[in-house]
Parts: structure tokens; C-alpha cells; sequence
């Protein structure tokens, strides 16, 4: 096809192994430094350097200064889902790069997935405000209920914020462990900010596994029950 979008270049941009890693990485959310990221894809830090900036010139991640440093983040939020989506596929497939590890529970449970909750904790979130009734749910298409807004008043989410960003509200988005749909937009980010403010979790050191304390895991289960 000699005309329309460059499917081949966006393919070739993610395919590398060494910027697979780095990208994979940076689905955690986190601006992450080029010594960082070298060490995520087990490259030299010239090399990484390299692989940065052909991503960036893809539209694929931005930089931002910070004094003396750089730090690297994905583009946005249509990369993040472009990403985990490729992750679903490749998963389907049976394309796994290594055989389960200790992490893998962990990461399956709860993870961060670029600014929202994925894993099965994700996915349970969205069925239980579906099946509640506070998302209204047709096909993939989300749209919070006048029901929703009281409960979400409830937990203390301030809607009226979230609803001046151009982002939309209710996203669903395809979970590449659970393969159904978790929770994005703002609402998704929000509730997962609203989870680490309140302490309920902390964010893993070494990956991107979300580590619910048995309190916040008692609380998490109790206002998102499984039907």
C-alpha cells in the first residue's frame, strides 16, 4: 500500500526487543531515566540512547528536562493502550517471552497499567461497578450512571475535576492477563491515586505489581464484591 498510515514503521519502532523492553517498562506510568531504561532492555547506555531517539522521532514516547537529568515517558494515553493491546494479542497467541516467575502472581493480581488498575483487580473493579449498575456497559463502550456519581461521591472521587479534562471518563480498556476489559480514564486514574493516597497500596519497587496492605485489600474487596 503506497498510500494511508505507516503501519510498517510503528510495527518496526515497537518490534525491536531492546525497545519492546523499554516501552513495556514505561507502561508502568513512571518517567523513567535513558540509564533506567538501558537497563530494562539490557543494552549499553549508548545504545539505549539510540533507541530513545528513534521512539521519540515515532511519536512513540517525549522527554522532559529536569535539571541536569531527561526522563522518558510514553507519548500518551493511545500509545498505553496501542501497547497493553499488542500485549492481549501476543498473550492469545501464546507468544510469552519467559516461563512464570515469582513476580507473575503479583503482577496478574494488581498492576499499574500506564496511570490505572489492571490485573484482576482491575478487571473485578469494572464488573463490580457494571453489575452494580454504576457503569453502564454496551459492548465496550462505558458511560457512568446517576447512581455512579453518588457512590463515587461516596469514596470521596471529586467528579466535577475529573470532567473538565479532555480525556474521557470511563475507558475501557483490554487487560493482556485477564483478556476482558479493566477500568481506564480519569475515572480509572483516579481511583487507582485514590488507592495509593489513602494507603490501601504502594506501588512495587521493581515492577509494576500494585501491593495492596491486608487492610486496604479488606476494604478494596468489601467496595468491589465479586458477583
Amino acid at each position: 500500500m503506497k498510500e494511508g498510515p505507516d503501519i510498517a514503521r510503528i510495527g518496526t519502532l515497537i518490534g525491536d526487543p531492546a525497545r519492546a523492553n523499554m516501552l513495556t517498562a514505561l507502561t508502568g506510568g513512571r518517567a523513567l531515566t535513558a540509564t533506567e531504561l538501558a537497563q530494562a532492555a539490557g543494552v549499553t547506555l549508548q545504545t539505549a540512547s539510540s533507541h530513545l531517539s528513534k521512539l521519540e522521532d515515532g511519536g512513540i514516547i517525549s522527554q522532559r528536562k529536569q535539571g541536569r537529568h531527561r526522563y522518558y515517558a510514553l507519548a500518551d494515553t493511545a500509545t498505553a493502550s496501542l501497547l497493553e493491546g499488542i500485549m492481549v494479542f501476543a498473550a492469545s497467541r501464546g507468544h510469552l517471552r519467559h516461563r512464570p516467575g515469582p513476580k507473575d502472581p503479583a503482577l496478574r493480581k494488581a498492576r499499574v497499567c500506564y496511570d490505572h488498575l489492571a490485573g484482576d483487580y482491575g478487571v473485578r473493579m469494572l464488573d463490580s461497578f457494571v453489575q452494580s449498575g454504576a457503569i453502564d456497559a454496551e459492548g465496550e463502550n462505558l458511560r457512568l450512571t446517576d447512581q455512579g456519581r453518588d457512590r463515587l461521591s461516596e469514596i470521596g472521587i471529586d467528579l466535577d475535576t475529573l470532567a473538565s479534562s479532555r480525556r474521557p471518563l470511563c475507558k475501557s480498556c483490554l487487560d493482556w492477563s485477564e483478556r476482558r476489559s479493566h477500568l481506564a480514564g480519569t475515572l480509572g486514574k483516579a481511583l487507582l491515586s485514590h488507592f495509593l493516597q489513602n494507603g490501601w497500596a504502594r506501588r512495587s519497587e521493581d515492577s509494576r505489581a500494585i501491593l495492596f496492605t491486608p487492610s486496604g485489600e479488606r476494604k478494596f474487596l468489601s467496595l468491589f464484591p465479586a458477583e
